[in-house]
C-alpha cells in the first residue's frame, strides 16, 4: 500500500486505507489512531465495563431498518417517517412503534400496564359486564376519581360517559327503557317535581 494514502492502527497493528479511519482533527495526519473496526471494538469494551450492553450490528440492505423490539428487518415503507433520525425514519416498525404508543397510552391515562388490562378482561371472561354480547376492549374509569373499574365495549363505555357517570342519570335512564317515562310535574314557574 502506498503510505501517503494508508495509515496503521495503533491497536491491531495493520496498515489500513485512510477512509478505514474516522476524522481527528487535533491529529496531525487529521485522523484517529485506532481503525473504525478497533474504535468501535475499544468503545464496546468500555461500556460493557460500565454495565450496559451495547447493541451489536447488524448487516442490514438498503432501504430497510431492523427494529429493535422484534428484531426483524423491514423496508421503511413498515416503518414511520422520524426527521430527528439520521436516515428519516424511527427505529422501530410500525405494529411495534403502535403497540408501544398503546402500552404507553394505557399507563399515562389509567396507571394500568396493559398486562394488568388483559388480567381484567380475563376476570370478566373477555366479555363487557353491562352487555355480556360484546367483548371487552376500552378501560372504563371514574372521572372523579381515575380509578379504574373494569373494562367495557365500546357502546357502554361511550354510554356511560355520555351520562357523564350520573347515577341519578343512568336510573331515568333505565326507567326510560322500562317504560316509566319521566314526566315532570309543573309546581310553581320554573319548579318541577320529579316523579318518586
Amino acid at each position: 500500500m502506498n503510505g501517503a494514502s494508508s495509515k496503521r492502527c495503533s491497536r491491531c497493528k495493520r496498515t489500513l486505507p485512510h477512509d478505514a479511519f474516522a476524522g481527528n482533527r487535533s491529529t496531525e495526519d487529521g485522523l484517529q489512531a485506532y481503525c473504525r473496526h478497533c474504535s468501535a471494538e475499544y468503545y464496546r469494551q468500555r461500556q460493557e465495563a460500565k454495565g450496559p450492553a451495547v447493541r451489536p450490528k447488524f448487516a442490514v440492505p438498503e432501504g430497510s431498518k431492523r427494529c429493535p423490539q422484534c428484531e426483524t428487518i423491514k423496508p421503511f415503507a413498515d416503518g414511520e417517517r422520524n426527521r430527528a433520525s439520521a436516515d428519516g425514519w424511527s427505529s422501530h416498525c410500525g405494529p411495534c412503534r403502535a403497540g408501544r404508543n398503546r402500552e404507553s397510552y394505557v399507563k399515562r391515562k389509567y396507571g394500568i400496564t396493559m398486562a394488568e388490562r388483559d388480567e381484567l378482561i380475563a376476570s370478566q371472561v373477555g366479555r363487557c359486564p353491562i352487555c355480556p354480547a360484546a367483548s371487552a376492549e376500552h378501560v372504563d374509569h371514574c372521572h372523579e376519581t381515575g380509578r379504574v373499574r373494569g373494562v367495557l365495549c365500546f357502546n357502554c363505555n361511550s354510554a356511560l360517559g355520555k351520562l357523564r357517570d350520573d347515577p341519578d342519570a343512568r336510573r331515568r335512564a333505565v326507567a326510560y327503557l322500562e317504560g316509566n317515562v319521566w314526566k315532570p310535574t309543573l309546581v310553581a314557574q320554573g319548579v318541577y317535581r320529579l316523579p318518586s
